[in-house]
Formats: structure tokens, C-alpha cells, sequence
């Protein structure tokens, strides 16, 4: 599903997408230290199996033909909240160009819209602990900061 308002254009990311969806993920604190652009191979791979998953929304939004920012949006069925399924937002980037002008607000809303067409009861995301602006921007959208996440690494 594409969109397109005042210049700005959020649709499905495409394999040539790939190198500009790294350099948002790697022009980051955390992401610096947890990517590797020098492999462009393992991101490709990535995105071919995240793109053959139909529960998988990798999304890009561009302006004049150039990536500004992106997310994932995943869609889990279950059987908790009476059946509820619900849609996660992950990995949110905006260009540092491009913050603070309302593009951040503008993914978020697409992604809870994109949500309610897939049939979601419930949208729910994670964020790093230390993103305290972050978390603030979250709340000004609706999010209710409602639980503890845990994370394993395996």
C-alpha cells in the first residue's frame, strides 16, 4: 500500500532501498554500535525474508525520490485478548535532515492506520531505554508506556 501527500511518498521498501534503510539504522547511538554496513550482503538477505513473511511491512518513506525514513510493522495473530491480534512497530528511523518536521508523526499514524486495515486490535512497539525523547514523542501519539520489556540475546 502506497501513499502519497505533499510531496512525501510512505510505500513498501524495495531491495534498492536497502543501502538507505542501513545508513538510518547505523546514524544512531545505539545503531552505530549493533549494525554492520560494511556487509551489505547480510541486509540483503534480511530483507528477502522479511519480504517473503506477508505478516512483514518493511515501509519506507521518501521525498523527491530519496529514503527519509522507515519501519517495520509485523502482525501477530494470537489467541491472548480474546483472540486479539496486533501489530508491532519496530525500528522507526527518521534522516536527521528530516527531524522535528513532523515526519516521525506522520509514520506512526500511517503505521496505527495500516494497523486497523490489517485488522489489528492493538498496536504496541519497544524502545530503547535510554531513548527518553523518544518515549515522550511515543506518549504525545497515545502510546501508554504499560510494560516491561526483556530482551535475550542469543
Amino acid at each position: 500500500m502506497t501513499t502519497t501527500t505533499s510531496g512525501l511518498t510512505i510505500r513498501p521498501a524495495a531491495l534498492t532501498d536497502v543501502p538507505a534503510i542501513v545508513a538510518l539504522l547505523t546514524d544512531d547511538p545505539l545503531g552505530a554500535t549493533r549494525e554492520s554496513p560494511d556487509d551489505p550482503a547480510l541486509y540483503q538477505d534480511a530483507f528477502v525474508r522479511v519480504s517473503a513473511d506477508p505478516n512483514q511491512h518493511l515501509i519506507v518513506a521518501e521525498r523527491d525520490g530519496r529514503v527519509i525514513g522507515t519501519l517495520q510493522l509485523s502482525v501477530i495473530p494470537g489467541l491472548s485478548r480474546r483472540g486479539a491480534t496486533r501489530t508491532v512497530i519496530e525500528s522507526v528511523r527518521i534522516h536527521t535532515t528530516e527531524r522535528g518536521g513532523g515526519l516521525g508523526t506522520e509514520l506512526i499514524r500511517w503505521a496505527v492506520d495500516r494497523s486497523r486495515e490489517l485488522g489489528a486490535d492493538l498496536v504496541q512497539l519497544t524502545s530503547d531505554a535510554t531513548r527518553t525523547d523518544a518515549h515522550r514523542f511515543y506518549e504525545r501519539l497515545g502510546f501508554v508506556a504499560s510494560h516491561v520489556g526483556f530482551k535475550l540475546a542469543l
